[in-house]
């Protein structure tokens, strides 16, 4: 027993009021159980009770036993000075608020569902892939409430992106563009290169990229300068040639390049090498200017998917890494799926806190079409999700899964999950 589940059988009101009475014997009535405070302060706000002949309106404070709240200090709180009604599983000793009156407090041990409490301890007892598995289809056959809860749970995912996009927006002083092609970078990285990604873009201003647009071996010289990669022992021709123009436009703009060691190659596929990644990086900087601007106003090219169809340029036709040569040449363009990945992790989020930001639904809207239109992602959690019976039929719902695997069913967070919510109230 937690009191995470008491605050969930409060709020629900998932308890037995039959001859519902206070440790003093006055008769007591739920007219509402107030707002569930998720903050420090009482657990429930603005309740309205009926206790005796009196109507009550205030917080309700929530605790295992009746002397937690001696425990927790609530006495010499001036914030509990409000509590109309103490709701405790064990009522172990009588309490007095800090004014010396004696609290009203009900005991809702015995009140409460065995069958109730058993499933919510099997769920927390759940050696499985998800606490709920062996009850999930049960859930999931209910298509219409499932696609509705895992909207809201997309949406929490996006608001949740919003945060890092908020602290990058107060740093540029609200300059989109800037933040814009910082965040665009962060998903060239795939996870395992985010940050150094991330950090490359931030060390080289947008202003200076847009001077020299115009030459793709400028924006290389400046990339692959500044990842730290170049060495002036290099034998080919490329990087000899780059690291001769970035020593100039280091000097020219007092550039500071990264560290080496940032950069992961180490159990990535090649053609996920951070090295490919900047080459198709440098192409998107030369074909594009203002990108925001275009992503915002041009609805056709998101939905034609292709702007992120990036080609590396002909050094790395036959390399993957400077100075080795592979046997076979080929063109190294970025997969479909790459390029999909960018529109979920940089694209969608930014529309939508450019929607969030402004107060303007349309940008919100298109965030959410825009990843309806975009595959599900395949992966070990979409796969898992599948075989329990919810087939993610685009990157709309694969996105919800995995927020609901990593936020929800990873940390148990059963009593706050739609799924979770679902089992227990059937039973």
């Amino acid at each position: 027993m937690n009191e995470d589940f008491l605050h969930y059988i409060w709020g629900f009101q998932l308890l037995d009021h039959a001859f519902l009475r206070t440790a003093a014997d006055a008769i007591v009535q739920i007219l509402h159980p107030g707002i569930h405070n998720t903050d420090a302060g009482p657990d429930f706000f603005n309740a309205k009770v009926r206790i005796g002949d009196t109507v009550w309106v205030g917080n309700v404070e929530i605790h295992l036993r009746s002397s937690d709240w001696n425990r927790h200090a609530h006495s010499s709180d001036e914030a509990y000075n409000n509590v109309i009604l103490h709701v405790v599983y064990e009522d172990d000793m009588m309490i007095y608020a800090k004014n010396e009156r004696l609290l009203p407090t009900i005991e809702i041990g015995q009140r409460i569902s065995s069958n109730l409490q058993g499933s919510y301890a099997r769920l927390l007892q759940s050696a499985a892939w998800v606490p709920c598995a062996s009850s999930f289809s049960s859930v999931a056959k209910d298509k219409f409430y499932m696609d509705n809860f895992l909207e809201r749970v997309l949406i929490s995912r996006l608001e949740e992106k919003c945060s890092h996009i908020f602290t990058m927006l107060e740093f540029s002083k609200n300059n989109w563009e800037e933040v814009f092609y910082w965040s665009l970078a962060r998903s060239f990285g795939f996870k395992t290169n985010s940050e150094p990604f991330e950090m490359l873009a931030r060390s080289i201003p947008l202003r200076i990229v847009h001077k020299h647009r115009g030459s793709r071996f400028q924006i290389e010289a400046l990339l692959y300068g500044q990842t730290g990669l170049l060495k002036a022992d290099f034998q080919d021709e490329y990087p000899r040639q780059l690291l001769q123009e970035y020593r100039l436009l280091r000097r020219k703009y007092n550039l500071q390049p990264l560290a080496c060691h940032l950069w992961k190659f180490l159990r990535l596929r090649p053609s996920n090498f951070p090295t490919l990644r900047i080459s198709q990086f440098a192409q998107l900087l030369c074909n594009s200017h203002n990108l925001f601007d275009m992503i915002k106003e041009n609805d056709v090219l998101l939905e034609q998917g292709n702007l992120f169809m990036l080609e590396a340029s002909e050094y790395w036709h036959s390399h993957y890494t400077f100075e080795r040569k592979v046997r076979t040449s080929s063109r190294k363009v970025m997969g479909a799926s790459s390029a999909d990945s960018i529109l979920i992790n940089a694209v969608a989020p930014f529309l939508f806190v450019y929607g969030q930001r402004n107060e303007l639904q349309s940008f919100k809207d298109k965030s959410l079409d825009l990843l309806a239109n975009i595959q599900p992602e395949n992966n070990a959690v979409i796969r898992g999700w599948n075989e329990l019976g919810y087939k993610a039929t685009s990157a709309f719902y694969s996105q919800a899964l995995l927020q609901l695997k990593s936020k929800y069913c990873q940390k148990k967070k059963c009593l706050s999950c739609g799924v979770g919510n679902r089992i227990l109230k059937n039973c």
